[in-house]
């Protein structure tokens, strides 16, 4: 049987951190605080946006919503990223996606402070994950996965890990987070050719190829880690990951669950950038004080 890596004690561990932090910047008259906007009302968000502030509420990071229709004009959403862009109270900044039309998307992308882009949405964010540098912060939910790593004592330097997705949400962002943690990363997707022996040969497998089953009890050996990343609906409509747990289970050495693994821990990895945020900006002001 293999280990389960839940994770909710992750993201406990995480919020008990950031706790000390806030009060930290509390003290220092810096209260941390997060905007999110989302255009429309899909399920989703609106779940995810319900889990992000019980989490800030617990660990002391204020929210702003911006909640906008789903038709929103692209002016309304610019003006929107320009008033929290300008406000030095609001530290971070969620903007849920996909947004009405790539145009829209873009635009918002590049008017966002990367300073205050807490998931990655502006290219200069994503040039730092690339580079190791820069002002913004990786996806939420590829440093989830090295969260969780780390978490269960889980060594990455030196390890072969086949990463299979290569979207810019987390199949490229996690694949170069663990790269600057020293492992040996093959990237692959749903088109490799041959993915099970491709799958076989890496000791952890992160699977984020938002297709259920694409891992198999083919696709694994005793003693590799699976990091399931997927969020699917299966024929049942119940959630399920991009592995079919019930087959990979009895054979890996560890896995992660759906619902109740990495996605658990995203909220608290928001929180922790917004907190970072928060301290580089204090760290910036304090010369000026």
């Amino acid at each position: 049987m293999a280990k389960i890596l839940k994770g909710a004690p992750v993201a406990e561990a995480i919020t008990e951190q950031l706790v000390a932090r806030a009060a930290d910047l509390k003290n220092k008259g810096i209260i941390p605080t997060l905007a999110i906007v989302r255009a429309g009302e899909r399920g989703g968000d609106i779940a995810y946006e319900t889990g992000a502030v019980k989490r800030c509420d617990k660990i002391g990071i204020a929210v702003k919503r911006f909640p906008l229709p789903a038709d929103c004009p692209k002016e309304k959403l610019l003006d929107t990223i320009k008033e929290i862009n300008e406000d030095e109270t609001i530290h971070g900044c969620l903007v849920f996606r996909p947004l009405s039309d790539r145009e829209t998307e873009a635009a918002a992308a590049a008017l966002l402070l990367p300073e205050k882009d807490v998931d990655c949405m502006t290219a200069s964010s994503l040039a730092g994950v690339l580079s190791g540098r820069g002002a913004g912060y990786p996806p939420c939910t590829a440093a989830a996965c090295i969260e969780l790593l780390d978490y269960y004592g889980i060594e990455l330097e030196g390890r072969r890990v086949t990463v299979i997705g290569r979207s810019l949400v987390i199949g490229r962002p996690v694949s170069m987070l663990l790269q600057a943690r020293n492992a040996t990363v093959t990237m692959c997707h749903t088109k490799t050719a041959d993915l099970p022996s491709v799958c076989r040969e890496a000791e952890i497998l992160v699977v984020a190829a938002g297709k259920a089953g694409v891992v198999s009890s083919q696709s694994v050996l005793p003693g590799q880690i699976v990091i399931d990343v997927g969020i699917n609906m299966n024929t049942e409509g119940k959630l399920c990951g991009d592995v079919d747990f019930a087959a990979v289970e009895p054979t890996v050495s560890a896995i992660t669950p759906v619902p109740g693994g990495v996605g658990a821990v995203t909220t608290a990895v928001l929180a922790k950038h917004v907190i970072k945020a928060a301290e580089r900006a204090l760290e910036i002001a304090e010369p000026r004080a």
